[in-house]
């Protein structure tokens, strides 16, 4: 009779834990107050281990919540409140792929952010890691076979996270498990790709990634260049092929862009690339929508 209350009290224990995670599910993706949802965290779930109690959330596994259904209001509030706790690393019941050994203290918010087009919150995310010490190395990275949050950003074209991410300091020289870059993740957008001129997000990301790039690219589909010029300089350009081949230098715009880029403080991105007095025109494409996104008060 003993061990029948203990397995029934194991199983109400079980019940009440899931029936309030669908709770404070639900009111994150309904987009409810802060205040309410803060409330829902912090209730105190009781359990028969040594720990007589725990926060059913933490601000790490809360801000993922934020960040899935773009909570905005709710995601600034955990970042300014919790600082460094909202992006440590989540409990095992959200690390729902193996990470790589490259990758095992990463927090998957940044990534998250970049896979669900959440610009706003991606700028939240960018700013706070250059006010935590340690920080920003830790969040360009993902869990996903050693990728950064850019080589993410280029596979799934999104020009705007290119460009948040080059301007507050991912690297565009990071290697993936499979030695690629995050220019070799676009090559092969950009040679799978059937439009004329490899379409324009692919074009957006890759004009962008290109001005963040020092002038000597390293990259490992360099060599294929050579193998189908004709089908690269179409899908290029006669002048970004050859660039990239290595058969011409850079073009005198792009490498005066990277020269510019180069003196831009990260901690005071993106406005600082706004403020240069330059044509809009030479500007990484796809600027203005970042500015006006991250300008949005919430508060």
């Amino acid at each position: 009779m003993a061990s029948l209350a203990v397995s029934s009290a194991a199983q109400s224990s079980g019940k009440h834990c899931r029936s309030f995670s669908l709770l404070f599910y639900r009111a994150v993706r309904d987009l409810k107050p802060v205040w309410m949802l803060e409330d829902i965290r912090t209730m105190e779930a009781f359990y028969q281990e040594e720990d007589a109690s725990q926060r059913t959330y933490t601000p790490s596994e809360a801000l993922l919540y934020a960040v899935v259904h773009d909570h905005q209001a709710y995601a600034q509030y955990l970042l300014k409140r919790y600082a460094d706790e909202a992006l440590a690393k989540p409990g095992e019941r959200f690390c729902c792929r193996p990470a790589s050994s490259s990758s095992s203290s990463a927090a998957p918010h940044l990534a998250m952010a970049v896979r669900y087009d959440r610009r706003y919150i991606l700028g939240l995310i960018l700013q706070e890691t250059h006010r935590i010490p340690n920080t920003s190395s830790r969040c360009f990275l993902t869990e996903e076979d050693g990728r950064t949050a850019l080589h993410l950003a280029c596979e799934l074209l999104r020009p705007e996270a290119v460009i948040m991410l080059l301007g507050n300091g991912a690297s565009p020289h990071a290697l993936d498990g499979d030695g690629l870059t995050p220019l070799d993740v676009l090559l092969e957008k950009l040679r799978d790709c059937k439009e004329a001129g490899g379409g324009s997000r692919r074009r957006q990301c890759l004009d962008n990634l290109l001005m963040f790039t020092p002038i000597k690219v390293h990259f490992k589909m360099k060599g294929a260049l050579s193998t189908e010029p004709e089908r690269w300089s179409e899908v290029l350009g006669e002048e970004t092929y050859k660039y990239l081949a290595e058969r011409r230098p850079a073009p005198l715009v792009l490498t005066a862009m990277q020269t510019i880029l180069r003196q831009l403080s990260p901690a005071t991105f993106p406005d600082s690339l706004h403020e240069l007095p330059i044509p809009s025109s030479l500007k990484p494409a796809g600027l203005l929508p970042v500015l006006s996104t991250m300008k949005t008060p919430l508060f």
